[in-house]
């Protein structure tokens, strides 16, 4: 990977735009990026970062509204442009982070979306094209391109020299989490995770038991609800104690009794509170009655005073509605008198045209002889109309009797057929009871048989279970030991492979060295020794394979413990569920119970049928008696009906005769009379009534003035004048009548003893009363949740105290076969006190990574320490810390190693280079590869003597051979001076800007 230009605009520190041309000064392979203290300096490798990867460093990471600077002017963008070559393509990536700018209309701001732009520059063309917009789809294109994550890019081309000098004397944990960032190891953390996951699924089996019955005792306890003070659980007790059991139930035995006291407790309180409950109702009504009498005085005493003040209006309408209705006594004799003139005129216009219909020698009777003749008519016939009903009565009397003879034959024939079916009856019951008796005890014994046949059965078949999984067991058994045995092979293989590939790890380099080309390790284009591979090399290739073989081996062996445990838990189950009883004998027992249930149920048939038959004969017997008790009863009453019917024949034909007078039926004779009768009723109605008019007329005048004198009128006129009508006097009865209740009412209120009495006593507070009742209304109700929350809490810890103690009955066998999973997973995370080392297995890999690094550093190391200095790799333990990540510097000068914290800050620096230019080589060829063109070393030169700073300007300078750049990031003044290729970032209010500079500037 090599940067040609960089572009800046309103980044960090940097206001405006600033063009980095990484080409000029890529061109003398070693230059300076100084500049004061924030003016920006690393700046330029977060936009370099942020470029490639979207993001800052990650110890400088921010939010995206954070890369703005502060100095930009609020239209200008933010927005990084780099152009690099990498993996043979030339690309431009450009970068704009999510920001705010003002809007384009109006005032106030927007915010933008972050953006990004991938181009690829065609070298036939020379122009760019574009390859995506997508940030997704540039980070996957630049992730493949580089062949390597964020940290890694930040640890190899950017190398912090604070974070090695740190490494240099961190803890094994500390290097650890480096050096997993930048190694993929995280298929031998996924072992160590499933040797976990194994020993947690063993360990799971043992803990399932613990777990019920700690689930149990929480249940309790939380039944149990205990007070303060109250021990809250079984002391001592958590999952895999031996005396978990004992904590629990006597935990229970606790709670059970505790739970007892307080229910007695709470009943009582209850008692209690329903007493005071009672006593607070009494006094809330007392209180709310003498309220209302108070309220009802108060209420009395106003309205009497408004009654009073309307009294003289009183007084008016009580002599105007008595004047109107003195009149109203005038004015019906008036309309009488009236009405009976009209009448009298109308009564002598009838008389006359009644008259008319009269023979001639009654047309000038009287009234009463009219009336005589009238009623001589009449009564003749009212004698025809008796007459006539019974000459009906006599028709229909004749065709009743036809009918009645009919259905008299009709029901002495059924009465018959019912005599003739009851005579069998005695012996036809006898006979179908003791056929059903019969079959009812056969039923009762196949019954008995299959009450034992289904238990028996279920036994049968879970021995037949049992047997069938004896043998799976002991195939599942056979199959885990050779899965156990396959898999400790192939992890035993892997292993071997593995040690011997790290051993010829310098032949395999080697296999990818060609002339002319930089070494990986030590970056030398002279080879003239490689390493060759020795015989039976292992390549990656087949140590891949052989963990590909380890993990299905693994798998398989963790499937068959699957399959055991299944088989074994299946046949425990089949095992309870039928006993010790051989299976030979079961069947035998089955066979003689089926056969005997069989016997019994071909006997049983026929008792549905018997019972039936009988049930049958006795409805049909029933049926019978009672058809024969209502025919005998039809029977009866048509002969009392035959005999009345007939005498009642007689006497209306004999009646009918006598009436007739001639004529040819009863009819006849009463039409005639009936007209006769009409005349004559009209005519003495027209005489009687004008005779009555006459008399009415002369007493309605009379009785008009009597009226008008008594009622204090001198003459009829003044009543009329006094007359009012109906509506005005409605309301002033109705102003009358509401006087008179409203001085009812009050009369009543005032005189209330009651209301008196209550007016006498201090104002009643009906809310102290409402608040007293509902206070104990409340404690009522929290004393009865309380008696009935201490009855359920009984009830319940008696029920979970049963379920404690058979959970723990059935957890003792749960404790076995857990030990070596867990033995063999501590081993691998480094926890086990027989690991020695306390080394994990990625710690293990990491260490022969480490150990790699150290090989490569300490090339660069012995020529910076002037052949003094070399890192060494150590496994010993550090205190009570892991091993396996040490790091010691060995002093050629005593031939003894030094602790690395024990270093000068001068040493500390070039020890601190040398391991991050080698770990960016290892990292580098780790990640595929991919050749790194351009290195930034971040600042620490400050601590070297001047012969230090030689010696390692002199390696830096190595690193340019074959088109090699490296830059280096500080403000030390000696470097100035020694470098002549600068990029100066100079700080200022408006902002930071860039100088290129050729030649030193002095110190």
């Amino acid at each position: 990977m090599r940067l040609h230009r960089l572009s800046l605009t309103a980044f960090g520190p940097f206001g405006g735009t600033q063009h980095i041309d990484f080409d000029q000064l890529s061109a003398a392979g070693l230059y300076l990026l100084h500049g004061p203290t924030g003016a920006g300096k690393t700046s330029v490798l977060d936009a370099v970062c942020y470029a490639l990867y979207a993001s800052v460093p990650g110890a400088r990471q921010a939010s995206p509204q954070s890369l703005r600077s502060d100095h930009a002017a609020p239209h200008t963008a933010t927005e990084v442009v780099l152009d690099l070559t990498v993996g043979g393509r030339r690309l431009e990536i450009t970068r704009r982070p999510e920001q705010e700018r003002p809007k384009r209309r109006g005032t106030g701001t927007t915010r933008d979306r972050a953006r990004s732009l991938l181009r690829e520059h065609d070298a036939v063309t020379g122009t760019w094209r574009p390859v995506s917009h997508s940030h997704q789809e540039i980070g996957e294109e630049l992730g493949g391109l580089l062949g390597m994550s964020r940290d890694q890019f930040c640890q190899v081309v950017l190398l912090p020299q604070g974070d090695f000098a740190r490494f240099l004397r961190a803890g094994a944990e500390d290097r650890a989490k480096l050096l997993g960032r930048l190694f993929d190891t995280r298929r031998f953390a996924t072992a160590e995770a499933r040797l976990a996951e194994l020993r947690a699924e063993a360990v799971q089996r043992v803990r399932t038991g613990d777990e019920r019955l700690l689930a149990t005792a929480h249940r309790i306890q939380q039944a149990a609800a205990p007070l303060p003070g109250e021990p809250a659980g079984p002391e001592d007790a958590a999952p895999g104690d031996p005396h978990l059991a004992d904590a629990v139930l006597a935990f229970a035995a606790r709670a059970r009794c505790t739970a007892r006291e307080r229910r007695d407790i709470a009943a009582a309180a209850l008692r209690a509170a329903e007493a005071a409950h009672a006593t607070a109702q009494r006094a809330h009504a007392d209180t709310a009655e003498r309220a209302r009498l108070q309220r009802s005085h108060a209420e009395a005493t106003t309205r009497a005073a408004a009654l009073a003040a309307r009294r003289a209006a009183h007084e008016a309408d009580r002599l105007l509605l008595e004047r109107a209705r003195a009149a109203d006594t005038v004015a019906p004799a008036l309309r009488l008198r009236d009405a009976a003139e009209a009448e009298h005129r109308a009564a002598a216009r009838a008389e006359r045209e009644a008259r008319a219909w009269l023979p001639a020698g009654l047309a000038d009777s009287p009234a009463a002889v009219l009336a005589g003749r009238e009623r001589g008519a009449r009564e003749r016939l009212g004698a025809l109309a008796a007459a006539r009903h019974a000459e009906e009565r006599a028709r229909a009397i004749g065709a009743e009797l036809t009918s009645l003879a009919q259905e008299g034959e009709e029901a002495q024939r059924m009465l018959d057929a019912a005599e003739r079916r009851l005579l069998p009856w005695p012996e036809e019951q006898a006979r179908l009871r003791q056929a059903a008796e019969a079959a009812r005890d056969v039923g009762a014994r196949a019954g008995r048989t299959e009450a034992l046949l289904a238990p028996a059965e279920r036994r049968l078949a879970a021995a037949g279970r049992r047997d069938e999984l004896g043998a799976a067991l002991r195939g599942a058994e056979g199959d885990l030991l050779t899965a156990r045995e396959r898999a400790a092979d192939a992890y035993a293989h892997w292993l071997d492979l593995k040690d011997a590939r790290l051993r010829g790890i310098a032949a395999e380099l080697a296999a990818g060295l060609a002339p002319g080309e930089p070494c990986a390790v030590c970056g030398s284009a002279d080879h003239p020794r490689p390493a060759l591979p020795a015989a039976g090399h292992v390549d990656r290739a087949a140590e891949e394979a052989a963990l590909a073989a380890h993990r299905a081996a693994e798998q398989h062996r963790a499937a068959a413990e699957q399959r055991l445990a299944a088989v074994r838990e299946e046949q425990a189950a089949a095992g309870a569920a039928a006993g010790e009883e051989p299976t030979g004998e079961l069947a035998v027992v089955v066979e003689e119970l089926r056969a005997e249930h069989a016997a019994a149920l071909r006997a049983a048939g026929g008792e549905p049928a018997a019972r039936a038959a009988l049930a049958a004969a006795e409805r049909e017997h029933e049926a019978v008696l009672a058809t024969r008790q209502d025919v005998q009863r039809r029977v009866a009453a048509l002969a009392s009906r035959r005999d009345a019917l007939r005498a009642e024949h007689a006497a209306a034909t004999r009646e009918t005769d006598r009436a007739r007078e001639g004529a040819a039926d009863v009819a006849g004779r009463a039409a005639q009379l009936a007209r006769d009768a009409e005349v004559l009723a009209a005519a003495t109605a027209a005489a009687r009534a004008a005779e009555e008019t006459a008399d009415r007329l002369k007493q309605a005048d009379g009785r008009a003035a009597d009226a008008a004198f008594r009622a204090g009128f001198d003459t009829t006129r003044a009543a009329v004048a006094a007359l009012l009508d109906g509506a005005a006097q409605r309301d002033a009865q109705r102003r009358l009548d509401a006087w008179q209740a409203e001085e009812a009412s009050l009369a009543a209120v005032l005189g209330d003893a009651r209301v008196a009495a209550a007016a006498a006593l201090p104002p009643a507070d009906p809310a102290a009363a409402e608040e007293c009742l509902a206070a104990a209304t409340r404690r009522l109700r929290a004393a009865s949740a309380a008696e009935a929350a201490a009855a359920t809490r009984c009830a319940d810890l008696d029920a979970l105290s049963a379920r404690a103690t058979a959970d723990a009955a059935a957890l003792a066998p749960l404790r076995a076969g857990s030990r070596h999973i867990t033995r063999l997973a501590g081993l691998t995370a480094g926890t086990s006190p027989e690991n020695e080392y306390r080394m994990r297995l990625e710690t293990y890999v990491l260490a022969a990574r480490l150990e790699q690094v150290a090989a490569v550093a300490s090339v660069r190391l012995h020529r910076m320490s002037a052949g003094r200095y070399a890192l060494v790799h150590s496994d010993a333990r550090a205190g009570r810390a892991r091993s396996g990540l040490g790091l010691h510097v060995l002093d050629a000068w005593t031939g003894r190693t030094r602790d690395t914290a024990t270093l000068s800050g001068g040493e500390s620096f070039f020890v601190s280079l040398a391991l991050a230019l080698g770990l960016a080589d290892v990292v580098a060829e780790e990640s595929g590869g991919q050749r790194l063109d351009t290195l930034f070393i971040d600042e620490g030169f400050g601590s070297l003597d001047e012969q230090s700073l030689d010696e390692v300007l002199d390696v830096l300078d190595s690193l340019r051979e074959h088109d090699r750049s490296v830059a280096i990031v500080s403000h030390v003044p000696d470097l100035r001076a020694r470098i002549p290729a600068q990029l100066q970032v100079v700080k200022t209010r408006q902002g930071s800007t860039v100088r290129l500079r050729t030649a030193p500037l002095g110190p």
